[in-house]
C-alpha cells in the first residue's frame, strides 16, 4: 500500500494506482476529457494535470502513478492555469456553437469551459471540416472533434473494428475513417459505441425527429409507434426521474400526450420472434446433418452486419427469424392494418429502439414484406428524449396509460431481451416447454445471463444436450468467431448482442460521460420480468391469437413470408 496526501487528504491507496484513482477514492474528481479507464488512458487532453511539490513541472493525473509520501494539488494555481491554457487550446480547434449542438448541456468540454470561467478564447481559431454523407445513420462533425481518441480505442479495444483512425498533422490533425474511404465502404455496424463514449458533439446519430412532426401534422396518416424495452430502462434520465416512478405507463401518455395514435410495445413482437426461433432451433436440431452450426441469434442488426463483412461464411448460421423491430412492422402494415381496415401506405410505423444500428436495419430491402417499408422512421432514445423535450413534455404532470392493444402486451421474455442473455433465455424456456411439454423451472436458465463477454452453458433439454453461449460487445465476437473458425471450440446455439450488456447498453441510449450503466439498467429489465403475471412467449394469449387468426402456426408458409428474411442474400448489409 502506498500513503499520500491529496489537497490535504490523507489517502492510502494499493501499488500503481493513479493519482486520478486515488483522488476518487477520496471524493476528488479530477477534470478529464480523453481518459476512459482500461480503454484510452494516453493522456492526450493534458486536462487532468496536477501539481506535486517539489516537482517543477505538472503531470498528468490519468497516467502517473502515486509515491510514497506524495502530496498532490489537484487545482492549485499552477495546475489550474495550465488547465485553463490547455482547454483554450483545444476551444481554438473546436466549432463553439454550443447552441445548435446536439450535445448541448450534455458536453464534458462546455462543462470545464464553464468551470474554468473561460469566456474568451485568446488563440486563433481553426476548425477542420470535413465532408460526410448525412444520410448516413451516424454522422461526424469534425469540426467539433477534439482529438480525444476516445472514438478510436472504443472501436479498437472493445468493438475490434479500427473503423476510426487519426488522420493529417500539427494544427490539422483530425480523426477520420480509416484507410482512407467513406463510412459507407467500412466495416461499421452502426453500433453506436463511438457516439456514447465522446465527450463533445463529434459523433451523432442522424436526426429523424423532424421527420416525426411531419407525419403527425399529416391527417391522412395512423401513426403507430412501438417502443423497445431497452428504452424504458433509461429515456428517464434525461428527467430526473425517480426509477420508481419512470414507468411504462408514464412513457406510454408522453408518447401519446405526443400525439401518437398508438402506442405498442416492441416486447409483443420478441414474444412473437420466440415463437418462430425457438421453433426453428428445434427445427434444426432435428434434422442437424442439414445445418450449419451453432444457430446464431439474429435480433442483433449490428452483430449481423458485423458477421455480414467479416465472417460471410456464417451467414447461414444466422436464425433466419426476423428482429423483433422488423416483425412488429411486419405485423403492423398486415395484421394490424387488416383489423382496421387500412392499406400499408395509410400507416407511418415508427420504432423507439436503443440502437443507431436499427435505423439502417429499417431500410434494408428485405425488410419489406408488406409491400412497403415495414418500418417507415426509428427513433433513438436520445431523439425520443429530444421529440418530449421540443413538445415541452414534463412526464411528471401526466397520468399513466396503458399501451394499446390487441399488439401492446407481453411477456417477462419478451421484456428481457433488452438486456445480452435475454433473448437466449426466452427462447430456451419456450423451447424446453416445446420439447417436454410442461414448464421449465422459472430460474432453469438464468446461468446465460451476463454483463459482457463469453458465457458458456450447458442444458439439457430432453435427450439433448444444448451447448449454449452468450456473447456481448463486437470484440468478444470476434475472439469467439475466431475460436468457432479454427474448431477451438463447438456451441449448438449462440446469442451476440453487438453493444457491451447488451441493448441496455446501446449507442441510442442516454449519454452519462464516464459511466457505464448497461449493468444497473439490464437489472431494470429482469426486474419487469418478475413481475410479469406471463413469463413465457409461449403463453402470450395475444400471441395465441395472432396465430390462430393470422399466421397459422410458427414456421408456416405465412410465417416465413412475413416474419424470416434471407440473410444470405441481403446485400444492402454489405
Amino acid at each position: 500500500m502506498v500513503s499520500l496526501t491529496i489537497d490535504g487528504r490523507k489517502v492510502t491507496v494499493p501499488e500503481k494506482t493513479t493519482i486520478m484513482e486515488a483522488a476518487a477514492s477520496t471524493g476528488i474528481e479530477i477534470p478529464r476529457l480523453c481518459y476512459l479507464k482500461g480503454i484510452n488512458e494516453i493522456n492526450a487532453c493534458k486536462v487532468c494535470v496536477v501539481e506535486i511539490q517539489g516537482e517543477e513541472k505538472v503531470v498528468t493525473s490519468c497516467c502517473t502513478p502515486v509515491q510514497e509520501g506524495m502530496v498532490v494539488f489537484t487545482n492549485s494555481p499552477k495546475a489550474r492555469t495550465i488547465r485553463r491554457t490547455n482547454v483554450e487550446l483545444i476551444l481554438s480547434q473546436h466549432d463553439c456553437l454550443c447552441a445548435t449542438c446536439v450535445r448541448s448541456g450534455n458536453c464534458s468540454l462546455q462543462t470545464l469551459a464553464n468551470d474554468l470561467g473561460i469566456y474568451e478564447i485568446p488563440y486563433e481559431r481553426e476548425v477542420v471540416d470535413t465532408p460526410w454523407n448525412h444520410d448516413f445513420p451516424l454522422i461526424r462533425d469534425s469540426k467539433k472533434c477534439i482529438k480525444c481518441m476516445r472514438c478510436v480505442n472504443i472501436c479498437d479495444k472493445v468493438q475490434a473494428l479500427h473503423i476510426w483512425d487519426v488522420q493529417n498533422t500539427g494544427s490539422r490533425t483530425t480523426v477520420d475513417v480509416a484507410g482512407n474511404i467513406t463510412i459507407e465502404a467500412s466495416d461499421c455496424s452502426l453500433c453506436g459505441q463511438c457516439i456514447t463514449h465522446c465527450p463533445v458533439g463529434a459523433l451523432k446519430e442522424r436526426n429523424d425527429v423532424p421527420k416525426v412532426f411531419d407525419v403527425l401534422a399529416d391527417p391522412n396518416k395512423v401513426t403507430v409507434v412501438q417502443v423497445a424495452p431497452a428504452v424504458r430502462t433509461a429515456w428517464a434520465e434525461a428527467f430526473n426521474i425517480p426509477e420508481e416512478k419512470a414507468t411504462e405507463g408514464l412513457m406510454v401518455a408522453a408518447l401519446k400526450r405526443v400525439g401518437f395514435d398508438y402506442v405498442f410495445d416492441t416486447s409483443y413482437a420478441a414474444d412473437v420472434t420466440i415463437w418462430e426461433e425457438a421453433n426453428e432451433l428445434l427445427e434444426r436440431l432435428g434434422k442437424a446433418d442439414e445445418h450449419k452450426w451453432p444457430m446464431f441469434t439474429s435480433c442483433c442488426p449490428g452483430w449481423v452486419s458485423y458477421l455480414s463483412k467479416k465472417y460471410p461464411a456464417y451467414l447461414p448460421n444466422l436464425s433466419t427469424t426476423k428482429s423483433p423491430q422488423q416483425i412488429f412492422g411486419a405485423l403492423i402494415k398486415t395484421y394490424f392494418a387488416q383489423q382496421k381496415g387500412l392499406q400499408p401506405k395509410d400507416i407511418c410505423s415508427i420504432s423507439i429502439m436503443p440502437c443507431v444500428s436499427k435505423k439502417r436495419e429499417a431500410a434494408l430491402f428485405s425488410m419489406r414484406s408488406s409491400g412497403k417499408p415495414d418500418i417507415d422512421i426509428v427513433l433513438t432514445t436520445r431523439e425520443f428524449i429530444r421529440l418530449l423535450r421540443a413538445e415541452h413534455i414534463n412526464p411528471m404532470t401526466l397520468q399513466e396509460m396503458p399501451f394499446d392493444n390487441p399488439l401492446g402486451d407481453s411477456t417477462g421474455a419478451g421484456v428481457i431481451f433488452g438486456v445480452t442473455g435475454g433473448v437466449m433465455e426466452a427462447a430456451l424456456r419456450t423451447a424446453y416447454f416445446n420439447l417436454m411439454g410442461s414448464e421449465a423451472p422459472a430460474d432453469a436458465f438464468v446461468d446465460v445471463r451476463g454483463e459482457a463477454g463469453r458465457k458458456v452453458k450447458e442444458f439439457q433439454l430432453g435427450e439433448t444436450t444444448l451447448r449454449t453461449c452468450t456473447v456481448s460487445g463486437l470484440g468478444s465476437a470476434r475472439n469467439l468467431m475466431e475460436d468457432i473458425r479454427a474448431g477451438k471450440v463447438h456451441y449448438d446455439f449462440v446469442e451476440v448482442m453487438a453493444c457491451p450488456g447488451g441493448c441496455v447498453g446501446g449507442g441510442g441510449q442516454p449519454i452519462h460521460d464516464g459511466q457505464e450503466l448497461a449493468c444497473s439498467r439490464g437489472e431494470k429489465l429482469y426486474g419487469l420480468d418478475e413481475k410479469r403475471p406471463l413469463r413465457q412467449s409461449h403463453n402470450h394469449p395475444d400471441v395465441q391469437r395472432l396465430y390462430a387468426e393470422f399466421l397459422g402456426k410458427p414456421l408456416s408458409e405465412k410465417a416465413e413470408f412475413l416474419l424470416h428474411s434471407n440473410h444470405v442474400k441481403e446485400k444492402n448489409y454489405l
